[in-house]
């Protein structure tokens, strides 16, 4: 994690949600998913909002398996995390249909707006 962040935590302590503010890239391999967490985690997080632009392109591709390696990670802590953007550009059917699938199971979502993060996370 190379560019400055900034992590606000609302909510109970061990179950806050973090909200992660910066620009450009923050998540790029499994070992920023495990730094973020475990910072997230100290400040009384058990929940993370991401935007889009913080995961690196790849991540949405999954031929890549850099999405699949990161949210392995999410699950096997038992963090959540919402991915806050617009999904709509990317034009696999494969994708959609992850995106789907995660939203239903409610641990890793996908949706348009920090408020609907946030409303989702609680």
């Amino acid at each position: 994690m190379s560019a400055p962040l900034r992590i606000n935590v609302t909510g109970p302590e061990g179950s806050g949600i973090a909200e992660i503010t910066a620009e450009g890239v923050m998540v790029s391999c499994v070992q920023d998913a495990l730094d973020l967490m475990a910072d997230c985690r100290y400040r009384g997080a058990q929940k993370i909002i991401l935007r889009e632009e913080h995961l690196i392109p790849g991540f949405f591709d999954l031929k890549t398996g850099v999405a699949g390696d990161i949210l392995q990670k999410f699950s096997n802590y038992g963090m959540q995390l919402a991915i806050v953007g617009d999904f709509s550009k990317y034009n696999s059917k494969s994708l959609r249909d992850f995106i789907y699938e995660s939203n239903k199971a409610g641990r890793i979502l996908f949706v348009k707006t920090a408020e609907a993060a946030r409303e989702r996370l609680k």
